[in-house]
């Protein structure tokens, strides 16, 4: 763990009040093998599970301080949300039959149960983080939270590797428009 995209806190040195806040808040699921082997799945392009969940943990757990919510809850849910080990692109070895959009929460949140203790808050923001895509709407303000930081970091990570892609292949304008009619989705 090092510090989510975009940012320039180094989560790891904790070395500012909010960067030690957050740590305190997932410090006991964070070094886990459970957490840690997300670091061999890759999610989006070349960033992995446990990168992407990080992004999403901690983004949402800003967004809940800043709006007095339940940034417990989030940095939780944001790093849980998609503990599962399966290569979502092919149907091979799923534990669960169906479409990766609606059984990937489920796994999700029986795996962090395994792991961790979870409330009502976590459990909502797990399970409908895939919104509006095959599950139904998030019941709390943290997980309509985590449904949207989730979207946002998928779409950063992929672009902020397209951009670095194309800056080294010169076709950068090129990717500056694919970026920018990706956000206006």
């Amino acid at each position: 763990m090092e510090k989510a995209i975009l940012s320039r806190i180094n989560l790891q040195l904790q070395d500012t009040d909010i960067a030690q806040k957050y740590f305190d808040t997932i410090s006991d699921l964070i070094d886990t093998q459970a957490v840690q082997d997300l670091k061999k799945c890759s999610q989006h392009l070349a960033t992995s599970r446990f990168q992407h969940s990080l992004n999403v943990s901690y983004y949402s757990f800003l967004i809940c301080r800043k709006f007095r919510l339940d940034a417990y809850s989030a940095a939780r849910a944001g790093l849980l949300h998609d503990l599962y080990y399966y290569d979502w692109k092919t149907d091979d070895d799923r534990p669960l039959k169906g479409n990766h959009a609606k059984i990937h929460p489920i796994i999700a949140l029986k795996n962090a149960k395994n792991l961790t203790t979870t409330n009502p808050t976590i459990d909502d923001a797990i399970l409908h983080h895939m919104w509006p895509l095959k599950t139904t709407r998030p019941n709390t303000s943290v997980g309509w939270i985590i449904q949207a930081v989730d979207k946002f970091c998928a779409i950063t990570e992929m672009g902020h590797q397209s951009l670095f892609r194309a800056s080294r292949s010169n076709n950068l304008l090129s990717y500056c428009i694919l970026f920018t009619f990706l956000l206006t989705m």
